[in-house]
């Protein structure tokens, strides 16, 4: 009874009262207890349609990819041989179950201050066993820094709905390990490469379940950096070479690996690739694309961002939207968020106990000043699935969940006594009567 009182509290008084609630949860409360104020699946009721959850159960499990020899960004400097070390990618794999899998498990994972360790609680099942049948394949990368549970609410919501789901710890890029940015700005889209091919090759009972030949990349921030380069959009000689004071320079010129016209970039773009959700993209603000280089990008591509993401800069985010002319896009925009939009989970609860301002706050990586966090996500989940159904499974029903009213509150609710949809109706498919505010989708064709 004393988890059901804390949990509805919490949803009833989002504020203040989960502030004190929190302040005492170390004392009062066991590592279990914690799980279940810090849930990665909450659908709230005004949740648009196809972010529920699907018909399959969820499992998860842990792998570990290495890819040896890889180029030691952090330690090369400007003069002699680049070092080479073997890179170690920690992923998080969820995916359909077998039927009659009981549902519920939880994570252990890091706080964005790196110390405080978490207990994040889901619908996966540690080890279960797998579904028959053979899934399309979607890579989750994470922000600088983040880690592959900032985003597992898209794992979870996206496996039960006939998904592999493979979310990555990007090494000199975690909670616990961030180094020199460099290595960020060459590896992204390399990690992203590594963990398609480990997952089209992986053994055992899931490696029937990967369909690796109908791949998505959903990737937040620098992840959505890594997704674009990915995806064809290679970065300018002027990226390369810069010599600016904002700790941007790779050294050696060893970004020329992802440059647009190289041949190294040529082959680091794969056919299985067909789809990209990039949220809140990092790049466009620091000139490391150009038209021409994001011209280069071929697959259907959705991006996500609030009008006020003052990180990744909105306006650069806007300009990517049109200078990718060589794909089908969507941009979603949610009006007044920041940089947050949509991707991380909701806020731990020991996020809460420190107040903005003073060291070692956190609650402000996960939350957004405007908008509720688990509306965002099931928005993203909705938006996402829709995107990815149609893409990866062929599934055209799927596009008239993308094709609407720009501005959506301009929608029309128009419908018979029964629900059957008048003429003039125009309202967000999907939406509930009401619920379709504060956003705006828009939509380009290939030039």
């Amino acid at each position: 009874m004393k988890r059901l009182a804390i949990i509805a509290a919490a949803m009833l008084f989002p504020g203040p009262l989960v502030a004190q609630t929190t302040e005492t949860v170390s004392d009062s409360l066991g590592q279990e207890d914690l799980g279940t104020l810090n849930r990665i699946d909450l659908i709230r009721p005004d949740a648009p349609e196809l972010a529920k959850y699907g018909s399959h159960p969820v499992g998860v499990r842990t792998f570990s990819f290495t890819d040896q020899g890889r180029i030691d960004i952090v330690n090369t400097t400007e003069e002699g041989e680049p070092p080479t070390y073997d890179r170690d990618l920690t992923v998080e794999v969820w995916y359909p179950a077998a039927p009659g899998t009981e549902p519920g498990g939880t994570y252990r994972a890091l706080l964005r201050d790196g110390t405080t360790e978490v207990t994040l609680s889901g619908q996966a099942a540690r080890d279960a066993a797998p579904a028959a049948g053979e899934f399309p394949l979607v890579i989750i990368s994470h922000g600088y820094p983040g880690n592959r549970f900032l985003m597992s609410h898209l794992g979870e919501n996206l496996a039960p709905k006939g998904y592999v789901v493979a979310s990555i710890d990007h090494p000199d890029s975690t909670y616990d390990d961030q180094t020199a940015f460099p290595s960020t700005l060459v590896n992204r889209p390399v990690d992203q490469r590594l963990v398609l091919d480990a997952m089209a090759a992986l053994e055992g009972d899931l490696g029937p379940l990967v369909d690796d030949s109908r791949t998505g990349v959903i990737g937040y921030s620098m992840g959505g950096y890594g997704a674009l380069i990915f995806a064809g959009g290679g970065v300018t000689q002027g990226a390369v070479t810069r010599t600016d004071p904002e700790g941007l320079r790779v050294p050696q010129d060893l970004l020329a690996r992802n440059q647009a016209g190289t041949e190294t970039h040529e082959a680091l773009v794969d056919p299985r690739v067909q789809a990209v959700v990039a949220i809140g993209p990092w790049g466009r603000n620091r000139d490391f694309w150009d038209a021409e280089g994001l011209a280069g990008i071929e697959k259907p591509l959705l991006l996500i961002a609030g009008s006020a993401d003052d990180v990744s800069e909105y306006d650069s985010i806007r300009r990517i939207f049109d200078e990718t002319t060589g794909t089908d896009r969507h941009l979603l925009t949610f009006e007044h968020a920041n940089h947050n939009a949509a991707a991380p989970i909701p806020a731990p609860a020991e996020a809460w106990r420190t107040p903005l301002g003073q060291e070692g706050a956190v609650f402000d990586h996960y939350a957004d000043a405007v908008w509720d966090t688990v509306r965002m996500n099931n928005i993203a989940q909705h938006f996402a699935t829709a995107f990815l159904d149609l893409h990866l499974k062929g599934d055209t029903a799927r596009s008239g969940y993308l094709s609407l009213v720009e501005v959506a509150e301009e929608g029309v609710w128009s419908t018979a006594d029964d629900g059957t949809p008048n003429a003039d109706h125009s309202y967000w498919r999907g939406f509930p009567e009401r619920t379709a505010i504060g956003l705006r989708l828009e939509t380009r064709t290939a030039e």
